[in-house]
């Protein structure tokens, strides 16, 4: 377990990500997005990745509104991905882009609270596959790519233990249990090389998985995801090293 750590998160340099590319899981989500158009800002090349054509495009057209380097959208559907299909997008990268310095996994599947014995195999399957298996596959594809920038980070994004271990959360609070663990046995077994390991744990943010898990609540009380995509955006950074192999805490 990556133990949790809490600071204030100081806002990244203008060009902390320049040269740096980024490759941005569930890019078209609430904090895929706001992530992926806060490192486009600071100077990073974004892979955008997700499974609605139609939001990359529009997600693309206002990265390039910004100003900075050009995106890069890959269509994929996690939950029908091959291993196969993640050593292609990482070929692919590194075709075009000649490198790989970030992986943000933002991509999450909830199907709503309810009953375990009223979760389908299917329905459970499809959980475990986009929440813990892709982003497992991805990071295992990635990592000989990653191991020749010289400063490389992988961010995973959690959610609340306290809240998601208890009744009704069934195959999301299960995988997001196990994404915590992913990560701190890849921050094990890179912690002397040139890849760092680091979980975030977002406050309430203003989304549609918080929605569909709190029904009858006002979101509109909690933030947009913009101050947690800043912080995801410090830890892909050089500044970010300080909080290797740790959880920030933003609750």
């Amino acid at each position: 377990m990556l133990p949790l750590a809490t600071t204030g998160v100081p806002p990244a340099a203008a060009d902390s990500l320049r040269d740096r590319v980024v490759l941005v899981t569930g890019a078209t989500g609430g904090l895929g997005r706001a992530t992926s158009l806060a490192a486009a800002a600071k100077g990073a090349t974004v892979v955008l990745l997700g499974r609605k054509v139609r939001a990359l495009e529009a997600l693309y057209d206002d990265i390039e509104k910004q100003g900075g380097a050009q995106p890069a959208v890959y269509p994929m559907d996690l939950a029908g991905a091959q291993p196969r299909d993640f050593v292609d997008l990482v070929a692919s990268i590194e075709r075009e882009c000649g490198r790989l310095d970030g992986i943000v996994h933002a991509a999450a599947h909830f199907d709503g609270l309810q009953p375990f014995d009223q979760q389908t195999p299917e329905e459970w399957a499809r959980t475990q596959q986009v929440n813990v298996t892709a982003p497992f596959h991805l990071t295992q594809a990635a990592m000989p790519l990653m191991r020749n920038a010289s400063d490389a980070a992988v961010v995973v994004v959690l959610d609340d233990p306290e809240r998601t271990g208890k009744a009704f959360w069934g195959g999301y609070g299960v995988a997001k249990h196990a994404l915590q663990g992913v990560a701190s046995i890849v921050h094990e077994e890179t912690e002397r090389g040139p890849v760092r390991t680091h979980a975030l744990l977002p406050g309430p943010m203003r989304t549609v998985l918080r929605r569909a898990a709190y029904y009858g609540e006002d979101t509109l009380m909690h933030p947009e995801p913009d101050f947690a995509a800043n912080a995801v955006v410090w830890l892909l950074g050089a500044d970010g090293a300080a909080m290797r192999g740790k959880t920030l805490d933003l609750r």
